[in-house]
């Protein structure tokens, strides 16, 4: 077994508590390949933020969990090389669907995990996200569950419409399962296609479609039956538009593709929120960078020609999102 800690990574447990005290969330940036990564690492390094580096199960998959598990000790390496002596950057399992996945994360070095048993029925939810916890708290890794259900489709998770968080029960389920921070649903939604068109209404200046408002409500009752509790939100990507007009105009077919506005996220923010889950967006500016450049270089054919501007738009997407909608930036504890 790798212990996290023996590759200079940080669970999320002084992260979220600095956050929710501090009214910024954590950025939580899913990667899976080298370009992402280094993006991730520019980014947090130069805004001098905390970070967290997702693994899906697919992920995990594609990239293969040892290379992982050497790309998160790479990434800390690469962070003091940029001049970053004490980065904090946590190696977080997004979605895991099993107590096998989360502790075989745990046992290669991942410093938090997510259990998500949010299609469960709660006693089941709460029976194995509980099993999750006694094992990952041994070893000092955080545990995020997850109750409610978010529509749309990312990789392996998927459903076909949402299921917001009772307030009723997020008491009931944190203090029986034990679990470190929990993510509600409360109108986000995984993938590209946050909403349909029927679920927006079209600006009449623009044509262009706009979602219906987070429900802050049931957020806002959340947080006050558990007052400084860790929150998490998934399926946070905003969908710029720039990134979908230009893969639309070199080839790509994204029509109606649509996020949540960022204003609505730096309200999130600003509360308990303390986590926000960014996917789509990187995907979105690197596809949109490569098809640009090969569409205006169509003799390339040397990957670093177009993954290099690639990777170049991701960092300053996650500048922004740093800088602009989540406020992390200049919040490490010490760089």
């Amino acid at each position: 077994m790798l212990s996290y800690k023996e590759i200079g990574l940080v669970n999320t447990n002084g992260m979220f508590a600095r956050a929710v005290k501090g009214g910024y969330a954590v950025p939580a940036f899913n990667f899976n390949t080298m370009e992402q990564m280094q993006a991730i690492i520019m980014a947090a390094v130069e805004t001098k933020s905390p970070v967290i580096m997702q693994v899906s199960k697919g992920a995990r998959n594609y990239a293969n969990a040892t290379i992982l598990r050497y790309m998160a000790e790479g990434a800390v390496a690469y962070a003091k090389e940029l001049g970053c002596e004490h980065p904090e950057i946590a190696l977080h399992l997004d979605h895991g669907d099993s107590f096998e996945i989360c502790k075989s994360c745990i046992d290669m070095g991942f410093s938090s995990v997510m259990f998500d048993g949010s299609h469960l029925p709660i006693e089941e939810n709460i029976a194995i996200t509980k099993q999750v916890v006694e094992y990952a708290h041994q070893h000092d890794v955080s545990v995020e569950a997850e109750l409610g259900v978010l529509a749309g489709v990312e990789d392996e998770v998927s459903a076909a419409e949402s299921h917001y968080t009772k307030p009723e029960e997020v008491i009931f389920f944190t203090s029986q399962s034990g679990c470190d921070s929990l993510a509600i649903s409360i109108g986000t939604s995984h993938g590209a296609y946050k909403f349909t068109p029927e679920q927006c209404t079209r600006d009449p200046k623009t044509g262009l479609l706009v979602p219906p408002p987070l429900a802050f409500d049931i957020l806002h009752e959340i947080e006050e039956k558990l007052p400084g509790f860790p929150i998490v939100l998934h399926g946070s990507s905003s969908v710029p538009q720039e990134e979908v007009e230009t893969i639309n105009k070199f080839g790509g077919k994204l029509p109606d593709a649509i996020g949540i506005p960022e204003e609505q996220l730096r309200e999130a923010a600003k509360s308990a929120v303390c986590k926000i889950n960014i996917d789509s967006d990187s995907r979105l500016a690197m596809t949109a960078a490569i098809r640009k450049t090969l569409g205006e270089n169509p003799g390339y054919f040397d990957p670093r020609q177009y993954l290099k501007p690639a990777r170049d738009a991701m960092k300053n997407l996650y500048v922004h999102k740093i800088v602009n909608v989540l406020g992390s930036n200049g919040k490490l504890a010490q760089c």
